[in-house]
């Protein structure tokens, strides 16, 4: 016997289960941020291992070859912003006496305010080493965390890679048992690979403008800044502070206050528009996501994972449109307010229009007269 529940009932239920999900999300969120991390890295690099596969490369090496491409993204940003930071420090040396000279031209402006020299050494006592060493004592906990994070995702990379030279057989298996599922995953593939490499060409774009910027500028080691901002548009909230710290001061150091604003506004304004505000809607229009919701989940998926769910919130997206939506014939209703306005799911057994009957054939031209007739 068909017993269907009022309307309102089930969207209560569906609504509990939907807050009780997000929930889950946010206490899983040390599981959940390596997991789709990884998972996005995996998708991103898996091209090689298919091309070596099709040129009969031996499947060690082509194994091989995808982990190294894994480990070379992560540890390629990551030695950007390590080498900057070097240079940063064996440059600094150089401006000890402009640095010398603006801290006693501040302190004389100070004294001109009314502050004088008392309170300034009164500040200086209370940071002691004892101080120093109770926060460092309290950052400890967080490093270990930090480590503990990094073991995960390196974990989970070197298992999704070996599991991804696999997918081809798997994603057969789906394909004959939900090809509408295998149709939409495949849609979030695609999408998630178009994503990156969208936010890659962004970000390009705004390391060369802000090298272009800091030449004209005359700031010193303009082009690895530069280099160091495009890699930083991959981490997100502090990864503007950390491209934007090393010009900024050498601005300070080398051309006074007034040259280190007008590095930070130009950054502030370069980075908001070809990084927040242009990619919205050119994501959007890429992934099939309307620019609503493309700037909602970055908004949603910052609070349910904190700040890499910014980094991820596109992928994810994706993901529940793929499965919960694309793949769910009875969901098909909601992706008029998903989808980006022209743009259809990507899912391949989408039905298959109405065929328009072909005219009919005329009938057939009589046969021409033989000369035999003509002569007669």
């Amino acid at each position: 016997m068909d017993v269907r529940l009022p309307r309102s009932v089930t969207v209560f239920v569906v609504l509990g289960g939907m807050v009780i999900t997000v929930l889950g999300l946010q206490l899983l969120a040390w599981l959940v941020v390596p997991a789709v991390f990884a998972l996005v890295i995996v998708i991103l690099v898996h091209p090689v291992h298919e091309a070596l596969v099709r040129r009969r490369v031996p499947t060690a090496v082509a194994l091989l070859a995808l982990l190294l491409a894994i480990y070379g993204v992560i540890l390629g940003l990551v030695a950007i912003v390590v080498y900057a930071m070097a240079r940063l420090a064996t440059v600094l040396p150089s401006y000890a006496e402009p640095a010398v000279r603006m801290v006693q031209d501040l302190a004389g402006r100070l004294g001109e305010l009314g502050i004088g020299s008392e309170p300034i050494r009164d500040l200086y006592r209370e940071v002691d080493l004892l101080t120093l060493a109770s926060w460092l004592t309290a950052r400890i906990p967080s490093v270990a965390g930090l480590v503990a994070a990094l073991v995960l995702v390196y974990s989970l990379l070197l298992f999704m890679g070996i599991e991804s030279t696999q997918i081809r057989h798997r994603s057969a298996a789906l394909m004959s048992d939900h090809p509408r599922l295998a149709g939409a995953l495949r849609g979030f593939v695609a999408g998630t690979r178009r994503y990156i490499a969208i936010t890659g060409g962004f970000a390009l774009v705004v390391g060369a403008l802000d090298a272009v910027f800091l030449l004209i500028m005359g700031i010193p080691l303009a082009v690895l800044w530069g280099v160091l901002a495009a890699a930083c548009n991959f981490v997100p909230y502090v990864g503007f502070l950390i491209g934007l710290a090393p010009p900024a001061l050498l601005a300070l150091l080398t051309q006074g206050w007034q040259s280190m604003l007008v590095v930070v506004v130009v950054y502030f304004v370069l980075n908001s528009i070809i990084t927040t505000i242009i990619p919205a809607k050119v994501v959007g229009d890429a992934v099939g996501m309307s620019m609503t919701v493309t700037m909602a989940s970055v908004a949603f998926w910052s609070w349910v994972l904190g700040p890499l769910g910014a980094v991820l919130a596109i992928p994810l997206s994706l993901l529940v449109k793929a499965v919960f939506v694309d793949g769910v014939p009875s969901a098909r209703w909601l992706a008029g307010f998903v989808d980006s306005a022209g743009r259809g799911s990507g899912v391949t057994d989408q039905p298959e229009p109405v065929p328009v009957p072909e005219p009919e054939p005329g009938p057939e031209p009589l046969p021409e007269p033989t000369g035999q007739n003509e002569s007669s």
